[in-house]
Protein backbone atom coordinates (compact mmCIF):
# COMPACT_ATOMS: atom_id res chain seq x y z
CA UNK A 1 0.00 0.00 0.00
CA UNK A 2 1.27 3.52 -1.09
CA UNK A 3 2.43 5.96 2.21
CA UNK A 4 2.54 9.62 2.53
CA UNK A 5 3.19 11.88 5.25
CA UNK A 6 0.76 14.03 7.36
CA UNK A 7 1.70 18.49 6.36
CA UNK A 8 -1.29 20.14 8.05
CA UNK A 9 -4.18 19.52 10.30
CA UNK A 10 -7.00 21.42 10.85
CA UNK A 11 -9.69 19.43 13.12
CA UNK A 12 -11.07 16.58 11.51
CA UNK A 13 -9.22 17.90 7.80
CA UNK A 14 -5.45 16.68 7.42
CA UNK A 15 -3.65 17.54 4.12
CA UNK A 16 -0.81 15.19 3.18
CA UNK A 17 1.28 14.58 0.36
CA UNK A 18 3.35 11.36 -0.96
CA UNK A 19 0.83 9.74 -2.27
CA UNK A 20 0.42 10.44 -6.14
CA UNK A 21 -2.01 7.25 -6.98
CA UNK A 22 -4.61 8.11 -4.70
CA UNK A 23 -7.81 8.58 -5.90
CA UNK A 24 -11.08 10.77 -5.01
CA UNK A 25 -12.91 8.90 -1.71
CA UNK A 26 -10.32 6.31 -1.29
CA UNK A 27 -10.03 5.24 2.45
CA UNK A 28 -6.74 6.24 4.30
CA UNK A 29 -5.11 4.99 7.86
CA UNK A 30 -3.87 8.53 9.12
CA UNK A 31 -1.07 8.87 12.22
CA UNK A 32 0.31 5.65 14.37
CA UNK A 33 -3.38 4.31 15.39
CA UNK A 34 -4.77 4.40 11.75
CA UNK A 35 -7.49 6.53 12.31
CA UNK A 36 -9.91 6.08 9.35
CA UNK A 37 -10.55 9.18 6.79
CA UNK A 38 -11.41 9.40 3.69
CA UNK A 39 -10.00 11.45 0.63
CA UNK A 40 -11.99 14.63 -0.57
CA UNK A 41 -9.50 16.21 -2.31
CA UNK A 42 -6.74 16.47 -5.07
CA UNK A 43 -4.77 19.17 -5.85
CA UNK A 44 -1.14 19.46 -6.80
CA UNK A 45 0.60 16.65 -5.31
CA UNK A 46 -1.70 17.25 -1.84
CA UNK A 47 -4.46 15.59 -0.73
CA UNK A 48 -7.35 16.72 1.82
CA UNK A 49 -8.67 14.27 4.13
CA UNK A 50 -11.62 13.87 6.42
CA UNK A 51 -10.88 12.13 9.07
CA UNK A 52 -13.87 10.14 10.79
CA UNK A 53 -11.99 10.04 14.36
CA UNK A 54 -10.59 12.53 16.63
CA UNK A 55 -7.80 14.21 15.40
CA UNK A 56 -6.89 14.90 18.61
CA UNK A 57 -2.40 14.17 19.02
CA UNK A 58 -1.73 13.77 15.11
CA UNK A 59 1.39 16.02 13.92
CA UNK A 60 2.80 16.47 11.00
CA UNK A 61 5.15 13.90 9.54
CA UNK A 62 2.74 11.17 10.89
CA UNK A 63 2.08 8.77 8.55
CA UNK A 64 -0.66 8.39 5.92
CA UNK A 65 -1.40 4.93 4.14
CA UNK A 66 -3.76 4.22 1.11
CA UNK A 67 -6.31 0.88 1.39
CA UNK A 68 -6.35 1.38 -2.52
CA UNK A 69 -10.74 0.73 -2.01
CA UNK A 70 -13.37 3.89 -1.80
CA UNK A 71 -15.35 4.11 1.69
CA UNK A 72 -18.30 1.59 1.10
CA UNK A 73 -20.57 -0.23 2.96
CA UNK A 74 -20.52 -4.04 3.43
CA UNK A 75 -24.23 -5.62 3.04
CA UNK A 76 -25.06 -8.84 4.50
CA UNK A 77 -26.57 -11.25 7.28
CA UNK A 78 -26.27 -9.30 10.63
CA UNK A 79 -26.87 -5.65 9.13
CA UNK A 80 -30.45 -5.06 9.99
CA UNK A 81 -29.97 -6.50 13.48
CA UNK A 82 -26.74 -4.30 14.62
CA UNK A 83 -25.88 -1.25 15.50
CA UNK A 84 -23.41 0.70 14.07
CA UNK A 85 -21.60 4.01 14.23
CA UNK A 86 -21.40 6.19 11.27
CA UNK A 87 -18.33 4.40 9.40
CA UNK A 88 -19.99 1.20 9.74
CA UNK A 89 -18.54 -0.56 12.81
CA UNK A 90 -21.04 -2.87 14.76
CA UNK A 91 -20.81 -0.60 18.14
CA UNK A 92 -21.08 -4.34 20.06
CA UNK A 93 -17.81 -5.62 18.97
CA UNK A 94 -16.28 -2.49 19.84
CA UNK A 95 -17.75 -2.67 23.19
CA UNK A 96 -16.29 -6.33 23.21
CA UNK A 97 -13.02 -5.01 22.09
CA UNK A 98 -12.69 -1.81 23.98
CA UNK A 99 -15.61 -1.56 26.78
CA UNK A 100 -17.93 1.40 26.81
CA UNK A 101 -16.19 3.98 25.26
CA UNK A 102 -15.02 4.22 21.54
CA UNK A 103 -11.46 4.19 20.99
CA UNK A 104 -9.54 5.84 18.65
CA UNK A 105 -8.46 3.40 15.38
CA UNK A 106 -10.38 0.31 17.00
CA UNK A 107 -10.73 -1.98 13.43
CA UNK A 108 -13.53 -4.19 13.68
CA UNK A 109 -15.28 -6.10 11.11
CA UNK A 110 -18.54 -4.45 9.83
CA UNK A 111 -20.26 -7.74 9.24
CA UNK A 112 -19.48 -11.45 10.74
CA UNK A 113 -18.69 -13.19 7.39
CA UNK A 114 -19.30 -16.96 9.19
CA UNK A 115 -22.86 -16.00 9.77
CA UNK A 116 -25.67 -17.32 7.06
CA UNK A 117 -28.99 -15.68 6.27
CA UNK A 118 -32.42 -17.38 7.94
Amino acid sequence: MEKGRIVKISGPLVVAEGLPDVKMHDVLAVGEEGLVGEVIELRRGKISVQVYEETGGLKPGDPVESTGAPLSVELGPGLVSSVFDGIQRPLDKIREKQGDFIGRGVQVPALDRKKKWE
